[in-house]
């Protein structure tokens, strides 16, 4: 059966090296929050992102001197880099001079049609994408009357305008994102741009909240959209550490079979029959697996007798209880261990298996 439906074909781009829309996978970004002007801690947010899976990093760029320090982070690192640009078009053709390998502007704060113009010109004659992104905060005022708010329809209305101009100019290399803090809003827009363009998408639910709340309304907004067909890029949005999006991601991605990157982790809930620290121990082995790049199944069960069982599809797994525990393949005893040693057991045996090194 198939996990989502046949996948929108969009007009291919490339940001950098990476391929974007057509029939490249979905890229995963992220973006810094460092002070961009601060170099060497940009630089090392930039790699500790690329080494968890991030493939595109945006990084802002709100004055001269942070133009000035993208051509020095640029030289420092490997991953694409996406210059955010708002309110002033000379910091976009900056970043463009700097060697940006992509801009995301927002049209309708940057300026008048004609600073847009020069921007997407020299973007042209450099090779390099824009990303219009469309936020439900920043709709233009006569759509807003006329729509009665910042409503689905009136984001698609805005991209489409924004479109018409950079084709205007002969810039055909974009993709778009349209944003709002409300799940079906934002998917209910891309639905429309979809239904009307083959732009390449960028996904993601702008200002979706900390931790659990932020996780959960991403992973709602981007995965109904990916489970039907539509989407290029995603960035999921949590009022956390950048790399803390990277898991949730993938997480989303490997749930609806589109990206096999990383540790797959199955665990029971907690109940009544559960007689060791399974808690602590899941919390335990989803941080020390984290850097794991190789597809594998790894499960943490609570009881020896069920665990492997209802884990058979695991690559591997532990199940424990009453001071001792079991280590398993696809559902097979494969050992019995005393519980304080099955932790360190089920470790090794992933870095057997996939080469890795666990920390």
């Amino acid at each position: 059966m198939e996990t989502v439906r046949r996948r929108r074909i969009s007009r291919q781009i490339h940001v950098g090296n990476v391929p974007v829309g057509g029939t490249a996978p979905v890229v995963v970004q992220s973006m810094t929050n460092t002070d961009t002007r601060d170099v060497v801690a940009t630089v090392a947010q930039i790699q500790r992102l690329h080494r968890a899976g991030c493939e595109i990093v945006r990084v802002a760029v709100p004055s001269r001197e942070a133009v000035d320090a993208l051509a020095r982070i640029k030289k420092a690192v490997t991953v694409p880099i996406i210059a955010d640009i708002h309110f002033d078009f000379r910091l976009a053709l900056g970043a463009l001079r700097a060697g940006a390998d992509g801009l995301r502007i927002n049209p309708g704060n940057i300026g008048d049609e004609d600073k847009v113009r020069r921007v997407a010109r020299e973007a042209r004659e450099r090779g390099v994408p824009i990303r219009i992104g469309v936020n439900s905060g920043s709709v233009e005022k006569d759509l807003l009357a006329t729509h009665g708010g910042p409503t689905a329809e009136a984001m698609v209305e805005s991209a489409l305008r924004h479109m018409g101009l950079l084709e205007e100019c002969g810039l055909k290399d974009f993709k778009v994102s349209l944003k709002s803090s409300d799940v079906l809003t934002t998917v209910e827009a891309y639905r429309g741009l979809a239904a009307k363009s083959d732009v390449p998408l960028h996904l993601g639910v702008t200002e979706a909240g900390p931790g659990v709340l932020g996780a959960v309304k991403s992973s709602l907004g981007i995965g109904l959209l990916l489970a039907e067909g539509i989407g290029d890029t995603i960035r999921v949005s949590v009022t956390a550490d950048p790399e803390e999006e990277l898991p949730i991601a993938y997480g989303i991605l490997r749930s609806l079979g589109l990206r096999h990157r990383g540790v797959d982790l199955i665990s029971c809930p907690t109940c009544g029959r559960t007689e060791w620290n399974l808690m602590e121990v899941a919390q335990e082995v989803e941080r020390r697996l984290r850097a794991v790049v190789t597809p594998i199944k790894v499960a943490v069960m609570g009881c020896a007798v069920n665990g492997p069982g209802e884990a058979r599809e695991a690559d591997v797994g532990i199940a424990g209880g009453r001071g001792q525990g079991i280590l398993f393949k696809k559902g097979k005893l494969v050992e019995k261990l005393p519980q304080e040693k099955i932790l360190e057991r089920l470790l090794q045996e992933v870095q057997a298996m996939t080469g890795e090194r666990i920390l």
